[in-house]
């Protein structure tokens, strides 16, 4: 019997860029943190979020020695990388260096003072929710080889509807009014894209802006003036029993609503049912190559069509966050972009639903952190501190984490002959 063996190629000059990368970060650690921090200087970081009921002694640890064994762990990985290389664990490494970094980070921000780091994460994780939806959504779309642009007007008229639907009727049936909502204008997309082939981008533009238009209208025409047509309640947040009395991490990710939880089942789900069983093979193989799907017998219209419309009732319940789950109201754009970056947490996480969670993640924790600079009298504004996350998807996209993945038909309408 022979036994193969598979090795990952690591390009020399892709291990070099990353061997720098790691040994910049290390230096801007010391550079910038530590060199000139008081030798004396304390950080404080609390360990259970507000509110949770669990006892937990604060961590406190000098400042200048976190950051100096941070500087040296990070130029020891960056030197081991360009001697040797991590091969195919080098995006592991990158993961892991960045996440000193942004360690060193607070280290440095918080020293002589406090910060309720379970707090932060726990905010980071409510933030990355509609963003991680949005990112599912498009997962579901482009997998199929649809672009989805409109996961933004999907997520604004699931939100409109799912207030003033669950205003009239119980929050229950606003939220399956804002999920069917979404699934109909992606219905829209599918068939202005599918059937019509209308250029994906162009149809998904539209969308937007009609949702933009339309919820704004009637928003201001009948929600703001009725108000008792614009409060629909909010989810309440209960405990996972067991779960959520694990130190530190139970209050962190078992204390939330029902959005969250939902959340994870779908990431579980859609990981599932992409990469293991029939329905996932069949989609992801209209996405890369719909002509051998077709001769193979798999209807590529009708896959397409159900993948894009599951987008859209993602979507929908993603934009039902901000009303039922969040705010409590319908408010003009209230979704403020964060469809767009959802697309951008989809390419960041490589069309992956956990990785599209993750990136979501970063995003949700930058959003987290850029309203605590200003308790942290950090001389660094806040906005910056938002601009990192989209820094870093270029980056990926530039391929320094390696090519994405991205369907190889995606946007291609598909011609049956």
């Amino acid at each position: 019997m022979t036994t193969t063996k598979t090795i990952e190629y690591i390009s020399p000059t892709r291990r070099r860029a990353m061997g720098i990368i790691f040994l910049v970060l290390g230096i801007l650690l010391w550079l910038i943190f530590a060199r000139g921090l008081d030798g004396e200087a304390v950080t404080t970081f609390g360990l259970i979020p507000g509110g949770s009921g669990q006892e937990l002694p604060d961590w406190v640890f000098n400042s200048l020695n976190m950051l100096n064994i941070l500087s040296v762990m990070s130029i020891a990985l960056g030197g081991y990388q360009l001697a040797r290389g991590f091969g195919k664990r080098t995006n592991l490494m990158l993961g892991i260096v960045a996440m000193m970094f942004i360690f060193g980070f607070l280290s440095w921000a918080t020293s002589g003072g406090t910060l309720n780091l379970a707090g932060l994460l726990r905010s980071a994780l409510v933030k990355a929710v509609p963003l991680t939806l949005g990112a599912l959504s498009g997962v579901l779309c482009e997998r199929s080889g649809v672009v989805n642009i409109a996961i933004e007007g999907m997520m604004l008229t699931g939100a409109f509807v799912g207030a003033f639907v669950g205003s009239v009727t119980n929050i229950w049936i606003g939220l399956i009014a804002a999920v069917l909502s979404g699934g109909l204008l992606a219905w829209i997309l599918a068939l202005l894209s599918i059937k019509y082939k209308t250029d994906q981008i162009i149809a998904g533009t539209v969308i937007n802006i009609f949702a933009t238009g339309i919820t704004s209208f009637l928003s201001a025409k009948f929600l703001q003036k009725y108000q008792y047509l614009n409060d629909p309640g909010r989810f309440p947040t209960f405990e996972a029993p067991v779960l959520s009395k694990i130190p530190f991490i139970g209050p962190i990710m078992f204390q939330h609503n029902m959005f969250v939880y939902a959340l994870y089942f779908f990431l579980i789900a859609l990981t599932i049912g992409l990469y293991y069983t029939r329905w996932g093979l069949r989609t992801r193989s209209v996405g890369e190559h719909p002509k051998a799907a077709d001769t193979l017998g798999i209807n590529v219209f009708r896959t397409r069509y159900l993948s894009v419309i599951f987008g859209g009732f993602m979507a929908g319940f993603g934009g039902a966050y901000f009303t039922l789950g969040s705010v409590g109201r319908f408010d003009e754009v209230m979704t403020a972009g964060r469809g767009f970056i959802g697309l951008a947490a989809m390419i960041f996480g490589n069309w992956n639903p956990f990785g599209s969670f993750g990136a979501g993640l970063l995003f949700g924790f930058f959003d987290a952190l850029s309203a605590k600079v200003a308790i942290l009298k950090v001389p660094i504004p806040s906005e910056i501190m938002l601009m990192f996350p989209y820094i870093a998807t270029m980056v990926a996209l530039a391929g320094v984490v390696g090519r994405g993945q991205m369907p190889a038909a995606d946007g291609q309408p598909y011609e049956k002959e």
